[in-house]
């Protein structure tokens, strides 16, 4: 029977990424089920507790203390995992001392090495950072708040607070941004143009950015708004700033704005404010096909369209698309649902709405309008997750960060007797992994050993550091088709599926 265990160790901290990497290596110990390291305020608490890994130990654990939790198969493999966990933070906290140098403790200190600074970049635990980002604002900074478990009055209070000083405040929860063309957290590589984007999703920014790239387009700035500004309770207040921003540069000359469908009011407030602006505009509300738009924008209802609008109606090619019927012929009779593992979020809406305008019956763990909630029955439906969602990074890195989690269900999908089609996508650039197409290669069976088929396709540059087609040639070598967007992969995944419906049986 599995047991949970928990230790907390008082008044610790560490970086997160470093207790990720701990708690990944601890959870792929024999007899481990599951294991997570973090502090112990009230929100993580309630992430470990929903993912049944909280006991009774960690009761009188604070925002000040880390939490080691494991659940494995008995007692003594728990025992054994915790024992591990704390020699790897001991030795990992000698590496700290002996290599890191002086840093500034304070925001004021950081400022005094750095007098001309105008923006700060926030990544502390939720509990803390509308506090920090309060000073930072109050210090005359624009603010990219890579945090998130920040309350809503919290993003209300800094985003007044910002907008009456004239300045940005990007998030929370804010994963991506170009400002200057300088890259900040998850963000590629692009060159300088005249392309200005709003976006309230980080991998609807890389997405856009990258396919202008690669198709001979700059951006000016690349402005993350946080994923809940175009909610009714937020009121666009960051993407109203943006707005007014590009506006006045005048190295914008046409601005992109990325969203999941806002609230109506908020939508129509916007769009009065487009209206009002002398620059063109493409909008992108992810699945909204019909909406009455100002004479200087056009409605696009996925990323790729956004892209092409943007590049004067430049179309994004695939010259050498594959047939869908030899595709099709690949696969083991009887495989005909399509399975899509995502770590991009809005990469993973944009799926669906390709399979939404196919008629396709199809579920998520991040719904769009249209689409249903994961749950139920799941047999006569395709499904397609986004693994960055909490429920599947408890104590573990984003799968942008590290694949493996991803990569270890695309080899089990493979084995599937109902899944045909397994649909993924590849975001290199800062903040990524490494080499993540190399990664995946080395979990999967040889290509003549498979049922099943994999489709992707690779969002980022070929100046990103894993460069673009170093990863494309490594996914070609293990057998991967690569299609030249997360669109194009949906649309052939699609005609896949639907080929093997055709198929005599």
């Amino acid at each position: 029977m599995a047991t949970v265990v928990n230790r907390v160790r008082r008044n610790f901290y560490m970086d997160s990424v470093a207790l990720m990497r701990i708690s990944t290596n601890i959870s792929s110990r024999t007899k481990v089920d599951a294991a997570a390291l973090l502090i112990g305020s009230v929100a993580n608490k309630n992430l470990i507790r929903t993912a049944g890994l909280l006991s009774a130990d960690s009761d009188g654990a604070g925002p000040n203390d880390l939490i080691i939790a494991v659940r494995a198969e008995d007692d003594g493999a728990a025992a054994e995992a915790i024992k591990e966990a704390e020699a790897l933070l001991d030795a990992a906290g000698a590496d700290i001392s002996k290599t890191s140098g002086w840093g500034p403790k304070t925001l004021e200190a950081a400022l005094q090495e750095l007098p001309g600074a105008n923006l700060a970049l926030i990544s502390v635990p939720g509990e803390f950072a509308a506090a920090e980002a309060r000073r930072a604002i109050e210090n005359g900074l624009n603010v990219l708040l890579f945090s998130d478990n920040v309350s809503v009055a919290e993003e209300i209070e800094l985003k007044r607070e910002a907008r009456r000083r004239g300045l940005l405040m990007m998030g929370p929860d804010c994963g991506t941004a170009i400002i200057g063309g300088v890259p900040l957290a998850f963000a590629n590589v692009v060159p300088p143009g005249s392309i200005g984007i709003v976006a309230a999703s980080g991998t609807g920014l890389q997405e856009v950015s990258t396919l202008l790239a690669r198709n001979g387009e700059g951006i000016s700035h690349g402005i993350g708004v946080g994923g809940r500004d175009l909610t009714a309770a937020i009121g666009g207040i960051t993407t109203f700033a943006a707005i007014d921003a590009l506006d006045r540069d005048p190295g914008t000359r046409h601005v992109v704005l990325i969203s999941k469908p806002p609230e109506p009011v908020v939508a129509k407030l916007i769009l009065d404010r487009v209206g009002k602006s002398s620059k063109s505009f493409t909008i992108c509300f992810l699945g909204v096909g019909e909406l009455s738009v100002p004479p200087n924008a056009c409605l696009v209802s996925d990323l790729r369209s956004a892209a092409e609008q943007a590049l004067s109606g430049k179309r994004v090619e695939w010259v050498a698309r594959p047939d869908p019927s030899r595709l099709a012929a690949r696969i083991e009779a009887g495989r005909g649902k399509l399975l899509g593992l995502f770590s991009g979020g809005t990469l993973c809406a944009e799926a669906q709405i390709f399979l939404r305008r196919a008629g396709l019956p199809v579920r998520s763990n991040v719904p769009i309008p249209g689409v249903d909630k994961l749950n139920g029955d799941l047999d006569d439906v395709h499904v397609l997750l986004d693994l960055g969602d909490d429920a599947f990074t408890v104590g573990r890195p984003h799968p942008m960060i590290d694949p493996t989690p991803r990569n270890q269900k695309v080899a089990q999908a493979l084995n599937d007797a109902s899944t045909g089609v397994i649909l993924f996508d590849v975001v290199i650039g800062y903040g990524a992994s490494s080499n993540p197409a190399e990664e995946l290669a080395m979990h999967l069976p040889p290509v003549n050993a498979r049922k099943a088929l994999l489709i992707t396709s690779i969002c980022g540059t070929e100046a990103d550091p894993q460069c673009y087609s170093r990863q494309r040639q490594q996914l070609d070598d293990a057998g991967i088709v690569v299609a030249p967007s997360n669109a194009h992969a949906a649309e052939l995944a699609i005609s896949v599926v639907a080929n093997i419906a055709r198929a005599p049986t």
